[in-house]
């Protein structure tokens, strides 16, 4: 009886057929693919691979010959230049795919983008991907030239459909650093007629070869109506799955929420500690020869700790750890000790399961995200293991990933659905700090009394000493910034003579659609009607005393739990009129002149570096209190966490990750002056109220290793500043409030302020309900509200029913956008700014205003 397709569930319901494009030596299309379902407002459809290793278990010699082979095609393409070129894969994906290209290209080094930031490593570049349910993506190599030099560049993708990230990032990287020929690698090439057309017409316009190498090629032919047929299945189907699941403990979060640990048992493999897990920061061809004569050793140790007759072994990689598990499991089956050994990995992407033999994803197991992601939490996935009949899994992480939550989430996921499970923990590569100059003097490597009694040359007694080089002082008013020169020392960089911005629908497009990062350009600065200027001047009056009492009760509780003496640093720039109004509360109150400073945190990049180098210089870390306006769902709260982090893990100073801030609606903070989600003056304007300063820039032709992160100041814009008159008008209320913020604060210091992250959970549900999937597009609370109104391009804005006053500016600004306010019951916020989730310029009307949501 012939085996049934996994594809012909969804097929059969929806209409959507794959046709072959007829490649005469091709594998079929339905040989390499299965179909399964998910919610997308763009495509229902999944295309599933069997042999990448993914989400299928599939033999690991298969998943490596099908990457391997596509190498040695790039090789016969490319003839003599192949020994010049450099391959570049997509996470998560493709990590491992890429690899094994690279493997079959010969002597080529690898690089992958990667979602995890790592401190002190400069990115040379980042995407978003568009329709990901992931976050930025990054390229972090250790060696800066990798990149940079002329020879061809193959990307790596597991399927080509229309194309969009991968042009993008060719146009982004040829901008920097022009070659004459891309090959661009897939499984399989599903690319429309017209989209065929397009690869042809850029390849014209770049000026450059670009070439298509894939398994098989086809198109899939989708019936009309197939999206609302899709998201009804997804809908019943789900539902039918969530009760079904939560009846057999299938597919949902592991029991083990009491904090135990379920068993399982560690394997030791003795890795190298030069020889890196794969190639987030480049995987150069010495790395794997290094391997290559690792791999016999590491799977004898495994084989060993499997024991006789292991029966069935999944070796399950983790999200972008892919390659050093399949090589892994390639050398176990190769061995013979098991009966039969799978290969898969844990994934991001959210999936509908339907146990069918006709459909690609039959089971799936929830767990949470266990390697602390720059994102925020969230949930991971493991499909088709649950029902596998796995006599073992032999789970494979980074030591990034190796932490309690790894053992009460996915090992105990995977405990009811296998006989053992092994934990085998490879350490995360962290590219050694590259010393960034060499002093004219070199000190003695011996003590000076003992140098007249050795007969030596000066040199045979001196080393070179390396020292990181001298960071510049703060920048400061009226040079740089309409702040007085005592309110706050700016550690940026001075960008304001370069030219940064762009028409917000020219970003947007930019960022979601792969070709830039948002940090990299500045949006135009909003320059307010006078009908504006008059709601925020009234908005001003009417919260003063409100915003004065919040900046006392934050002040207050830091001095009495973090430091009689703090050092405030602000996150530039939202954060840095509360870090001015901070300094001017301490000292009206209690004659403190605290230092204050303002600081560049980016989304995806982290904090910069050199300016907490700075920092731990001229202050003690452990008096540094870090400061922002308020929370939306928490990313930067985490985003500073995870960076310091990692900071003190690789012998940094310890900074303190606790942030402070003036309205905490998301509670994703316990040090805070309002749970209440009101309007924020500051948040109505730009840089008119922010010292006349723009946002951060972090771009790597303007910001290098030993620069702080850049800022422009807008001079020309001094006759619109109200930085000054807002925090006067709002000191003014000081005296007023100062009994109500003494009760306050005593009840705060008993009270249990925990963060419970209600917030994050509002965007995680948000974003599925209105067919987003990027948390990255939920802009939570009034403050991030007005800056997608500002700095964006608005889809739509949810309000709490029976809001008032504080959304009179939103209202506003929607209106002159042309954006629709939809009120809602049961929102945590008094409302919600949604980001046009897959923007074109189709996105918005000849007017420039949104397009009527639909």
């Amino acid at each position: 009886m012939d085996a049934v397709w996994s594809g012909t569930w969804v097929a059969d319901r929806l209409g959507v057929r794959l046709q072959e494009a007829g490649d005469p030596g091709s594998p079929r299309l339905d040989e390499l693919l299965g179909l399964a379902l998910r919610r997308n407002p763009k495509r229902a459809h999944l295309l599933v691979s069997q042999v990448l290793g993914k989400h299928v278990p599939q033999s690991p010699t298969a998943v490596y010959a099908a990457g391997h082979g596509l190498g040695e095609r790039v090789r016969a393409l490319l003839g003599d230049d192949a020994a010049s070129a450099v391959v570049l894969g997509y996470a998560e994906t493709a990590t491992g795919l890429g690899h094994c290209v690279a493997d079959g290209l010969g002597a080529a080094p690898y690089l992958h983008s990667t979602r995890r930031p790592v401190p002190g490593v400069e990115p040379a570049g980042g995407f978003e991907e568009a329709h990901s349910h992931a976050t930025s993506h990054l390229l972090l190599p250790e060696d800066p030239k990798l990149l940079a030099g002329s020879g061809p560049l193959v990307l790596v993708d597991d399927e080509f459909s229309t194309g969009n990230t991968v042009l993008n990032t060719i146009r982004d990287l040829h901008a920097r650093h022009p070659r004459a020929h891309y090959v661009v690698v897939a499984l399989v090439d599903m690319r429309s007629p017209a989209d065929r057309d397009r690869l042809t017409a850029f390849a014209a316009d770049l000026g450059a070869r670009v070439d298509l190498i894939a398994l098989a090629s086809g198109t899939v032919h989708l019936p009309e109506g197939v999206l609302t047929k899709g998201r009804a299945l997804v809908e019943e189907y789900g539902a039918a799955a969530e009760v079904l699941a939560a009846n057999s403990g299938d597919g949902v979060r592991p029991a083990a929420q009491d904090g135990t640990e379920p068993d399982h048992e560690r394997v030791r493999l003795d890795w190298p500690g030069g020889l890196p897990d794969g190639g987030r920061h480049g995987f150069t061809p010495a790395h794997r020869e290094t391997l290559d004569a690792l791999l016999p050793a590491v799977a004898r140790r495994l084989t060993d700790a499997l024991g006789e007759q292991p029966g069935r072994v999944l070796v399950l990689g983790n999200e972008e750890l892919m390659y050093a598990p399949l090589r892994l499991a390639k050398a176990l089956e190769e061995s013979g000790a098991a009966r039969e050994v799978r290969f898969s990995t844990t994934t991001r992407s959210p999936v509908l399961a339907v146990d069918d033999p006709g459909y690609a994803i039959r089971t799936r197991l929830v767990f949470p995200a266990h390697d602390g992601p720059a994102d925020g939490p969230g949930d991971r996935y493991a499909y088709n293991v649950a029902g596998a009949g796995f006599d073992v899994v032999v789970a494979v992480v980074d030591s990034t990933g190796d932490t309690p939550e790894l053992r009460t989430g996915l090992l105990a996921a995977l405990a009811p659905h296998t006989g053992r499970v092994l934990l085998v923990p490879v350490p995360s590569y962290v590219p050694a700090p590259v010393p960034t100059s060499v002093p004219e003097r070199r000190e003695p490597i011996m003590p000076e009394a003992v140098l007249p009694d050795l007969a030596l040359p000066d040199l045979a007694l001196t080393a070179p000493v390396l020292t990181a080089p001298v960071l510049p002082e703060p920048l400061r008013g009226p040079a740089f910034s309409s702040y007085a020169a005592e309110d706050v020392g700016w550690l940026l960089q001075d960008l304001s003579d370069v030219a940064l911005e762009a028409p917000t629908e020219e970003r947007e497009e930019a960022i979601q659609a792969g070709g830039a990062h948002y940090a990299e350009s500045l949006p135009v600065e909003y320059q307010p009607s006078p009908q504006y200027q008059e709601l925020y001047r009234s908005a001003l009056t009417a919260s003063a005393a409100r915003m004065a009492r919040a900046v006392g009760t934050v002040t207050e509780t830091v001095l009495a739990e973090r430091s009689p003496s703090p050092v405030l640093v602000s996150l530039a720039r939202a954060g840095t009129p509360v870090g001015v109004l901070m300094r001017r509360w301490a000292r009206a109150r209690h004659g403190l002149d605290l230092p204050h400073y303002a600081v560049s945190i980016v989304r995806g990049r982290g904090i910069d570096p050199n300016a907490l180098r700075w920092l731990a210089a001229h202050h003690d870390p452990a008096d540094v209190v870090f400061v922002d306006g308020w929370t939306g769902k928490g990313a930067i709260t985490r985003e500073l966490s995870a960076a310091l982090a990692a900071q003190q893990e690789a012998g940094g100073p310890g900074f303190d990750p606790e942030i402070v801030v003036l309205a905490d609606p998301g509670s994703c903070v316990s040090t805070y002056g309002t749970r209440e989600d009101f309007l924020i003056p500051s948040a109505c304007l730009n840089s008119t109220v922010s010292g006349l300063i723009s946002r951060t820039v972090l771009r790597s032709d303007l910001v290098g290793p030993a620069d702080f992160h850049g800022a422009k100041f807008y001079r020309e814009l001094a006759g619109a500043d109200v930085s000054t008159d807002f925090i006067d008008t709002v000191a003014a209320r000081f005296d007023e409030v100062a009994d109500a913020v003494d009760a306050e604060v005593k009840e705060l210091l008993a009270a249990d302020r925990t963060p419970t992250w209600e917030g994050w959970a509002a965007v995680e549900r948000i974003s599925e309900e209105y067919g987003i999937h990027d948390v990255n597009l939920v802009k939570p609370g009034v403050g991030e509200t007005t800056r997608v109104l500002l700095r964006r391009v608005p889809w739509k804005i949810l309000a709490q029913r029976g809001a008032g006053a504080d959304l009179d500016h939103v209202r506003l600004l929607a209106e002159q956008r042309g954006v629709p306010v939809e009120e809602v019951d049961g929102l945590p916020y008094t409302c919600v700014g949604l980001i046009h989730p897959r923007f074109t310029r189709g996105a918005t009307g000849a007017d420039g205003k949104a397009v009527a949501s639909k």
